[in-house]
């Protein structure tokens, strides 16, 4: 016959095992959710990076630092291109395009900035660093500006014709003088090491 005695010893026995079981399961439970938040932060930043890998490709795979730059300047026609082929109800795609043109900039003159120009510097070309230094900070206000007039203005585009302008003026010195000469100056070593350090610059804001 059960006594009092044995039947609580087996019922505190029985809500012991009871929560030994719910206190496993929580873990359980909490080591899935940990797996699943960690797994998704590792496809997160596989996704980021994949993402950059993409943005970069053009330049990364262009056949030195020179060409790579050009390659970037062509994108940023195309862009003007796109955006100057609005009319003035677009709007939502003007923003869009501003907002490519904007990004592509950003990370074209961090690239420049941070590694080209400062050659440039090294080379001798001082007048050059500081003339297109000048002219980067020029860029800027000008997206600043595009960036918070009215993209329906009929100004929008007259003020993106002249930016096109000033920019294009940039882009041949760049091309057509600067960036060839200071090429001729640098051995097969030294453009190399110009165009890793240029890439490492631009994935970062890619």
């Amino acid at each position: 016959m059960t006594t009092t005695k044995e039947r609580q010893n087996k019922s505190h026995n029985g809500a012991a095992r009871k929560s030994a079981r719910a206190e496993g399961k929580g873990l359980s439970n909490f080591t899935v959710l940990a797996g699943a938040v960690g797994a998704g932060a590792a496809l997160g930043v596989a996704a980021l990076i994949g993402r950059k890998a993409v943005v970069q490709a053009p330049t990364a795979l262009a056949s030195d630092w020179a060409e790579a730059l050009a390659i970037e300047h062509s994108s940023v026609r195309k862009l003007f291109d796109q955006i100057e082929a609005t009319e003035d109800k677009a709007v939502t795609k003007r923003t869009l395009l501003l907002a490519h043109l904007k990004q592509a900039l950003t990370k074209h003159a961090v690239e420049e900035e941070n590694v080209i120009y400062p050659a440039l510097r090294e080379a001798g070309e001082t007048e050059a660093f500081e003339e297109l230094s000048s002219e980067h900070a020029l860029v800027k206000n000008y997206l600043f500006r595009l960036d918070t007039m009215p993209k329906d203005s009929a100004a929008f585009l007259t003020l993106v014709r002249e930016f096109r302008q000033e920019i294009e003026d940039h882009m041949r010195e760049e091309e057509d003088v600067l960036f060839p000469r200071l090429k001729a100056q640098r051995d097969e070593a030294g453009n190399k090491a110009l165009f890793a350090a240029m890439n490492k610059e631009g994935f970062k804001v890619a």
